[in-house]
């Protein structure tokens, strides 16, 4: 044996391994997701934060595996480059469908129950979190059915004119979600929810009238989200749009940057609450919904089913900006490490982490100098790392997803239906095998 200079080792699981697979059955689902989350991705957040030989709580689940990601066309041929919309709807309900389409059909447009849907039927506490507007893709798959991922609000429905209501149906994403009426329903989107309703029992309020209308309370800052009880049902609006990113720097330029630092965003507003933040209220408020439901003789304490999703990754990973898109990894990590000490206190919750589609990030040689869009960082160990972005060569074009497999990990019952390769669709059939909504 030849013994040679000690490595870093990498921390073992909370809780220890196998054991955190916990019980057979599930009170509870955590889902985690990533947007646009690829190996890459997670690496570089990763190298940057933590250092190549350190762990991130994404990396400290006891069972991991790989998904594939394709959408298909309207005869079911695969699409090998999914968008968020057709991603989101194969978890939610499945079935892949076409991209630019929330849980409908890939051929006859029509809609698909989804998890969030079939786990109110059976009366659990029901839950979504994002840092996207809440009427974006990963949202809207959970809590509407509509032909094109960008008919959001009343007022942005032309793409979408057999789901009117005034043709007979559902309306809006907004519309829709609010009518679903989930325990609770925190992001960004305000501007969304402000538009008027023109068809319907509505007509004339905004969405947020509708909302409360349905008996939501309706909150739009920290304080707000800090008082609120599980009385009502909440609806947290926060940015007019997607929630601002938390790091800012120079983006990727072609010929590459000068080496740089990340820094906190300085346009992010004090108070705006991190993801973190966001998924931590849920939790509390969606295991008192339960127990409340429980305690007033509706049956047995059912458990509840949250999506929680870091939407910035992908958005930033668009932009070729590597420290908006660290930035907003490391939030997704902390929101994962929110849901895994939850598990660790509770054994029979199931808690996911996976991401929606890969994206076009890049770990380079320092020495090279590839085509497209590049930069350079300076990580928290004192190394540089080269980042390319080469989809497109000018940024205003926008980089764009790929089609690579990502990784999927979990913990608790069912955490083992993840090892191997599966498919996206065979997220839906864990979720729902676990919670017993099938």
């Amino acid at each position: 044996m030849v013994v040679g200079a000690a490595l870093p080792t990498a921390a073992a699981p909370a809780g220890g391994g196998s054991a955190d697979l916990g019980p057979r059955e599930a009170r509870n689902v955590i889902l985690l997701i990533g947007d646009g989350m690829g190996d890459q991705e997670v690496t570089l957040a990763r190298d940057y934060t933590v250092g190549a030989g350190g762990r991130l709580a994404l990396d400290r689940f006891p069972v991991t595996g790989k998904y594939t990601t394709y959408s298909v066309d309207s005869k079911g041929r695969p699409d090998y480059v999914t968008d968020s919309a057709a991603s989101a709807s194969g978890w939610s309900t499945g079935r892949k469908t076409v991209n630019g389409r929330v849980s409908k059909t890939p051929d006859t447009d029509v809609a698909v129950p989804t998890v969030l849907e079939l786990a109110r039927r059976k009366g659990l506490a029901t839950g979504s979190v994002t840092t996207d507007e809440l009427t974006g893709a990963t949202p809207a798959a959970m809590a509407s059915h509509v032909t094109g991922r960008d008919c959001q609000g009343p007022a942005d429905m032309a793409g979408c004119p057999r789901d009117t209501i005034g043709r007979g149906g559902p309306g809006s994403i907004a519309e829709q979600s609010v009518r679903l009426r989930p325990d609770v329903l925190l992001g960004g989107g305000r501007q969304r929810f402000d538009q008027k309703i023109t068809e319907g029992p509505y007509r004339g309020l905004t969405v947020t009238g509708q909302a409360e209308k349905e008996g939501y309370r309706v909150v739009t800052d920290a304080r707000g989200l800090r008082d609120a009880g599980p009385d009502r049902p909440l609806l947290g609006l926060f940015s007019p749009d997607s929630l601002p990113v938390e790091w800012s720097g120079r983006p990727a330029a072609a010929g590459g940057t000068p080496p740089q630092r990340c820094v906190t965003n300085p346009a992010r507003p004090a108070g705006t609450p991190t993801l973190a933040d966001l998924a931590t209220k849920a939790i509390g408020l969606l295991e008192a919904k339960a127990k409340a439901q429980a305690k007033a003789g509706a049956g047995p304490d059912k458990g509840f089913f949250l999506q929680v999703e870091g939407a910035s990754i992908d958005k930033q990973a668009h932009e070729a900006d590597p420290c908006g898109q660290i930035g907003e990894t490391a939030a997704f990590d902390r929101a994962v490490k929110v849901a895994q000490d939850y598990a660790a206190r509770h054994p029979d919750t199931l808690v996911i982490a996976t991401a929606d589609h890969g994206h076009s990030t890049q770990i380079l040689p320092l020495d090279t100098n590839p085509p497209g869009l590049s930069a350079t960082l300076v990580t928290d160990e004192g190394s540089k790392v080269k980042v390319g972005y080469s989809t497109t060569d000018t940024p205003a074009d926008g980089q764009e997803h790929t089609g690579t497999q990502v990784g999927i990990s979990a913990r608790g019952p069912y955490a083992d239906r993840v090892q191997g390769v599966t498919d996206q669709t065979e997220l839906f059939t864990t979720v729902t095998t676990a919670l017993g909504l099938r």
